[in-house]
C-alpha cells in the first residue's frame, strides 16, 4: 500500500468554510471526519494522509464534487542513503 496526502482547497470565507466542513461531516467517512483543517490559521484546505494502492482509490473516497479540486501526492519516506542518491539525480 502507498500512504498519499489529499489537499481539498476552499474559498475564504466563512460559508465556503462552513459548508466545506458540512460536507466532510456529512459523508460518515472516518477518512473525512478525520481531516485536519488550516482555516484558523488562513489557509483554507482541508488535509487527509490514508493508506490506499492508488490515487484513483484516493480520490474515490472524496465527495464527487470535491475530486477534480483535490491535490493528490503519494508520500515516501527516504534512508539517508536515498537521499543523497536523489539528491544528486537533482543536480
Amino acid at each position: 500500500m502507498n500512504r498519499f496526502l489529499i489537499e481539498v482547497p476552499h474559498d475564504e470565507n466563512k460559508l465556503a468554510c462552513n459548508q466545506a466542513i458540512e460536507l466532510f461531516r456529512r459523508t460518515g467517512s472516518h477518512f473525512l471526519t478525520h481531516a485536519d483543517w488550516g482555516c484558523q490559521d488562513g489557509e483554507h484546505k482541508a488535509w487527509i494522509i490514508v493508506e490506499l494502492n492508488n490515487k484513483e482509490e484516493a480520490k474515490l473516497i472524496l465527495p464527487p464534487v470535491l475530486r477534480s479540486q483535490a491535490k493528490i501526492v503519494v508520500l515516501n519516506k527516504f534512508s539517508i542513503g536515498d537521499m543523497i542518491e536523489v539528491a544528486e539525480k537533482h543536480q
